[in-house]
Parts: C-alpha cells; sequence; structure tokens
C-alpha cells in the first residue's frame, strides 16, 4: 500500500520518499488497514531462554549474563529442545516443578499451548522507511524481526511479510503482566515493505525454512547482523493460526499474525553484562528471500509522528472519496 494515488509511480523514487523525513509526501504505508495485529511468543527456544532471563533479572539488564549462565547450566541443554505438548514436554515440566524452576515462559515455550496476544490495534502499524518508537520510560529494548502471516476471516493464510515486534525487556521482565506496556507503543510496530501473496510456486510451504536477516547499524558506529531460521520454530505455522482463529474467536476482517522469533539480542553495546539496547537513530533493516526488506530508523515514541489515522478518521476519509 502506499500514499500514491493509481498506478503511475516509480518504485525507487517511493523507496527514497518514504526514507525522508516528509511526512506529507507519498510513502510507503504498512500494508495491512483493517486487520486485526496479532502475535505468538516464545515460538523458539532462544527467545525462551531470553524471556526467562527477564524475568529471572526482574528487568534488570545488568544481571543478563550471569543469569543466563546460571539458567542454561540449570536447565540442561535437552529441556527447551521438546515438542510443545508432548509427553516428554510434560515430563519435562515435572522436573521443572519439582527444581522451583516453572515459569509462565515455560508454560507457553513447551505446554500445549502457545502465548497469544494482541500487538496492536487496527490501522495501528508504520511501514517501510516510517519511524519506529521506544518510550523514554524504557532502557532496554531491542527489535524482534519476524514473518507475518496474512490470514483472511475463514483462518486460512493468504500471504505473508515481515515485522519488527519492537520490545521493551526491562518492562516485560518486571512482570509478564506488564506485556501491554511492553509492547503496544507509538511506532512499535512495523509491518512492510509489502504482502505477497501465496500464488503459484510461492505457498506457504515456501517459508517454513525461509531465513529472516537482521541488520542494526547504530549513530555510534555499533552494527549487528544474524539470522533466524523459520526451519527452527517451536509450532507449526498452522498450529499458530488455529490457536488465534477458531469457534473461540472469528475475525471478520482477517489478520495479521506475528509469528515470534529465533533473535534476541545478548552483544553487549555498552557496559559488560548489559547486552544489546537500542539506541535514538538505530537503522534497523529486516529482510528475507522471498519478502524483501523492511527498513525503520529508531526514535522515541514521544516524539515521532503520532498515531492520528485511526477507525474514524479511514471512514470520514472514505466518506469524501468520490
Amino acid at each position: 500500500m502506499s500514499a500514491c494515488a493509481g498506478s503511475d509511480w516509480d518504485a525507487d523514487l517511493l523507496v527514497r520518499a518514504s526514507r525522508s523525513d516528509d511526512q506529507e509526501g507519498a510513502r510507503l504505508l504498512a500494508p495491512i488497514d483493517l486487520q486485526v495485529i496479532k502475535a505468538c511468543g516464545v515460538t523458539f527456544a532462544g527467545s525462551l531462554v531470553e524471556r526467562l532471563i527477564e524475568e529471572q533479572t526482574r528487568g534488570d539488564a545488568a544481571r543478563s549474563d550471569e543469569v543466563r549462565e546460571a539458567l542454561l547450566a540449570a536447565i540442561g541443554p535437552d529441556a527447551l529442545t521438546v515438542r510443545p505438548g508432548s509427553a516428554d514436554a510434560q515430563r519435562v515440566k515435572s522436573l521443572l516443578v519439582g527444581r522451583g524452576l516453572w515459569s509462565q515462559y515455560l508454560e507457553v515455550g513447551i505446554g500445549p499451548d502457545p502465548e497469544v496476544f494482541t500487538k496492536g490495534p487496527v490501522l495501528s502499524a508504520v511501514g517501510f522507511g516510517q519511524p519506529i518508537g521506544v518510550p523514554q520510560f524504557s532502557d532496554w529494548s531491542n527489535p524482534e524481526p519476524e514473518l507475518v502471516l496474512i490470514v483472511d476471516s475463514s483462518g486460512t493464510p493468504r500471504g505473508a511479510t515481515l515485522g519488527n515486534d519492537v520490545n521493551l525487556r526491562d518492562v516485560e521482565g518486571r512482570s509478564a503482566l506488564l506485556l501491554g506496556v511492553a509492547k503496544d507503543n507509538n511506532g512499535s510496530t512495523a509491518i512492510g515493505p509489502f504482502v505477497r501473496l501465496f500464488e503459484g510456486d510461492f505457498t506457504i510451504d515456501s517459508l517454513r525454512e525461509e531465513v529472516i536477516h537482521l541488520a542494526i547499524h547504530g549513530d555510534d558506529g555499533f552494527s549487528l547482523t544474524d539470522t533466524s531460521n523459520m526451519g527452527q520454530i517451536s509450532r507449526s505455522f498452522e498450529e499458530l493460526v488455529r490457536a488465534v482463529h477458531g469457534a473461540h474467536h472469528q475475525y471478520p476482517d482477517g489478520f495479521a499474525l506475528f509469528t515470534g522469533t529465533l533473535f534476541t539480542p545478548t552483544v553487549d553495546r555498552g557496559r559488560k553484562g548489559e547486552g544489546f539496547t537500542h539506541r535514538l537513530g538505530d537503522l534497523v533493516e529486516i529482510s528475507s528471500p522471498h519478502l524483501g526488506t523492511l527498513s525503520n530508523v529508531v526514535g522515541r515514541s514521544e516524539e515521532i509522528p503520532r498515531w492520528e489515522f485511526g477507525i474514524g478518521a479511514l471512514m470520514e476519509h472514505l466518506g469524501s472519496v468520490r
């Protein structure tokens, strides 16, 4: 979706315009509109470890290395590789409960039901080139590069795109009940650059081994690259969709579903042991072979353009179109 009317536009020019600070000119928008923005979390073993670390440190980044080492030694290498909801997973759960190590994150990581939450309101996502937001009250934040399924009202995936589930680790680490505060802020949901529909040789099966690349470049000279392989996801796309949509919950306008991330950056950016956190001006690029590149720059949620085009504004706009 773009802010240009008609088909007479130049793609390269539109990409350059989308990266500019001009919020009034033609630019790429998030390629969804009335779809609810849902997300599944803790769908990779690596991200499960990091959620446990946030919980154990109570959101204190300075303790992350210490807790990570102790936690992995206590849990062991096999506990997080079992199939969620299986008999093996139940045995692991019983073992960890006996050691006093059970956690709400382990429950959704290897238990029968995945974590499902609403990432952001309808029409709140930003698109390619638009700034993403980290609020002033957070000191420990990171991107979460994810594959996003576009699902219709019948629960059938119709296409896919890329997303950045911007996350506040210090907030969620204090309490999982603060998930809405950690996940839903101005500019905290980026989707794009486009939706690729399943058609011909491109099907949902094409994405089961998709490799998602992340690159972060900071104004301070910091640079980080990493990858997530969707082949390592612990639950199938179909299982995640069923957890969201069914007899228990309908979505008449469909929904966009963030499927989770393998990536949680642990490289020290500042003081040793504090790991990674965003800084203002970070360029975040998420890309994959089938779905292109989503590019955004980090700003303050309180200072980037306000989200003002909601459902009421959409209805008013549609009513004015002749």
